[in-house]
């Protein structure tokens, strides 16, 4: 069985494409299945300033005993960047919990 993921669009509808990218980004973290089981990715539209509309990507991580890792907060002017973002952190963070499960 693969890892899960939910998404939340927060301030716009959502589209296609996010899913499609969110999905393509979902596949590199299929090698820490034995770490993750789901993750749930929110995506908000911020307010628009002076610049435009700005992206904020949330992505928390379940384990298999349940318990919730939150991964940092990415930002960009791209909901797609920020994803790729969100996910680059978490796959750093699990490489970084598979080498400490390898070492005990």
């Amino acid at each position: 069985m693969g890892i899960g993921m939910q998404i939340v669009y927060l301030g716009f509808a959502g589209a296609a494409p996010l899913e499609a990218e969110a999905g393509a980004q979902l596949v590199r973290l299929t090698r820490f299945g034995d770490l993750i089981s789901n993750c749930h990715l929110a995506i908000e539209a911020l307010r628009p300033g002076s610049a435009g509309f700005r992206y904020d990507v949330r992505l928390d991580l379940i384990t298999p005993a349940h318990e919730f890792q939150p991964v940092a907060h990415c930002t960009g002017a791209s909901a797609e960047a920020a994803i790729r973002g969100a996910f680059d952190l978490a796959e750093k963070e699990l490489e970084k919990a598979a080498a400490r499960r390898r070492v005990h």
